[in-house]
């Protein structure tokens, strides 16, 4: 088993940065990709980003393209979400997500899930 723990979630203003954590523990060993996903209340959960624990390749949602940075550092076993000129839009529940399949955007390619931390953005 896979437990993955979010965390930096928080209240902020448009135009505003928030960095999420996410940290990975237990069988880690066979995982590829990490992924973010967000859901909005009343909406379906949606890709963000993902991004290769070998690698370090990085994939982004047209929508979050040049505002977002995917990042990792193995040794910690944890992955980290920059976002940068947040926009009332990003507002949503944001999960850490991780498979052992190559960059999968798709919330079914993904075996394991974080609880979520909540991301507001205030216009």
């Amino acid at each position: 088993q896979v437990q993955l723990v979010e965390s930096g979630g928080g209240l902020v203003q448009a135009g505003g940065s928030l960095r999420l954590s996410c940290a990975a523990s237990g069988r880690t060993f066979n995982l590829y990709t990490m992924g973010w996903f967000r859901q909005a209340p009343g909406k379906e959960r949606e890709f963000v980003c993902a991004i290769s624990w070998s690698t370090g390749s990085t994939y982004y949602a047209d929508s979050v393209k040049g505002r977002f940075t995917m990042s990792r550092n193995n040794a910690k076993n944890t992955v980290y979400l920059q976002m940068n000129s947040l926009k009332p839009e990003d507002t949503a529940t944001y999960y850490c997500a991780a498979t052992s399949r190559p960059i999968a955007t798709q919330p079914s390619d993904y075996d394991y899930w974080g609880q979520g931390t909540q991301v507001t953005v205030s216009s």
